[in-house]
Order: C-alpha cells, then structure tokens, then sequence
C-alpha cells in the first residue's frame, strides 16, 4: 500500500516498546514531534538507544526519508505525561512522528518542503488505515503543554488542514488580525477563552499555579494556532479563534 500513494520508507529498528500488540482500533491520535536535537544522526541513535526510553514509530529526515522504527501496532515510548480529552498517557491510544529539527533550544527551523511532502503521504496512509479523526492529528505541546513546544510555531498546520489531514479553524486570518493585542473587556471572556480550549481537548496542568497552567496553555494553544505571535497573552484575536475552533 505504500507505494500506491508514493510513500516510501525504510525500516530501521527500535527496540523501545511495549508488548504485547495493541489491538487496531485502539489507535486513536497521531502525535507529531520535533527531534530536537543539533545533529539528525543522534536523534536516530537516541530512537534506537535502549537507554534513553525514548522512541517512535516513524521519523522523517531533512531529506524527506522516512524511518519506520517501531511498527504501529506495538506501543512507542513518544508521549510521555500527556492527555487530549478523556485521553491519559497517549502512548497506548496513538503513533508517533518525529521530524528532524533542532527545535527550539538548538536554532529551530522551518521544516523542509521534502519533509513536509513525505509528512502528507505518511499521515494519509495513517488516517485511512486506522480512521483516525483529523482533529486527532495533534502536536507534542498539545498534549503536554506545560512540558514541551514541539513541532512549534513554524509547523504547517494549516496547510495540512486544506488536505484533511489535521484541523484549522475557519476565519479570515487577515480579518482577525486586527483584533491581535486588544484586550478583552470582560475576567468572563478570559475564563470562556480557557473552557473554550478544555471543551476542544486541552486539559488543565496540574500540580501548577493557576496563572502559570494557563499560561502554558495558551502559548500551546497560539503554537498550534496563532503561529506569528506566541506571547503567552490572551487578547481577542485568540478569544474569537477559540470560539471558532468548537463550531460543528
């Protein structure tokens, strides 16, 4: 089936996973990551090492190679402490994909057309074949956001949205940009802003401070959908993009 959508992988095994198998149906999410790390080689040797307790499924070179490191059906060790709804330590319920990307504290970059190209084939084979919800396509900060920034600001979700492969909101960006650094008038809206993301699948951090959670949320939520300013500040442009993402 691979080669009928134009994908094409290598397999290079990881012996970090659980058994036994998982059953197909319990796959629910994709989780897309960062490596973050300066060189692409020692990311692969991390994914690879038995003492790092680290892995994933699949990851995706600067070159658009793709690395099939552990197959679907075992449990890959990607996650971590992590929710999306009703959902606790995806590990179990999801597939991992890690792209090569220094990330954040090694000079982040914007990810390669390659690597993007070999992202779109990979996630429409995934989708298809395990029926996978594309509001289910998620990044690491959503479902960790007070741990982890991966796959980041510069990560295209839109554009992987207009294919159906993950989820955007329907605004004019342009529209609601004017509405970018206005305040909102009322504590109320503040607080809808945050019930907004919990009904969308953002959990509440615990063990934190109430204005420190909620401040990891919101850069989690302008990481994924606010992408030119990630400032932590909650203004009415993301007020109305928090409204939109719950509309049917």
């Amino acid at each position: 089936m691979y080669q009928k959508i134009g994908l094409k992988m290598a397999r290079s095994y990881s012996p970090n996973f659980n058994t036994p198998k998982r059953v197909k149906k319990k796959i629910k999410f994709i989780i897309i990551h960062y490596t973050g790390m300066k060189k692409e080689s020692d990311a692969i040797e991390r994914l690879q090492d038995p003492k790092s307790k680290v892995s994933s499924h699949y990851l995706i070179k600067k070159n658009g190679e793709i690395l099939n490191l552990i197959p679907d059906l075992y449990e890959a060790w990607h996650a971590g402490v992590s929710s999306w709804k009703n959902f606790r330590s995806l590990n179990k319920n999801s597939i991992g994909v890690e792209i090569s990307n220094p990330g954040h504290q090694h000079g982040y970059r914007s990810f390669s057309s390659k690597q993007i190209l070999s992202l779109q084939r990979l996630l429409k084979y995934l989708i298809k074949k395990y029926k996978i919800n594309n509001k289910f396509v998620l990044g690491h900060s959503d479902i960790s956001p007070n741990r982890k920034k991966d796959p980041g600001e510069k990560f295209p979700w839109k554009k992987l949205a207009k294919k159906n492969l993950g989820f955007w909101y329907k605004l004019d960006q342009k529209k609601i940009k004017r509405l970018r650094g206005q305040k909102l008038s009322k504590k109320m809206e503040k607080n809808k802003f945050i019930k907004n993301l919990y009904k969308f699948g953002y959990n509440k951090i615990t063990g934190l401070k109430y204005q420190k959670s909620i401040k990891y949320l919101t850069l989690a939520f302008q990481r994924r959908f606010r992408q030119n300013l990630v400032d932590g500040n909650i203004d009415k442009e993301c007020f109305l993009i928090s409204k939109n993402l719950l509309i049917k």
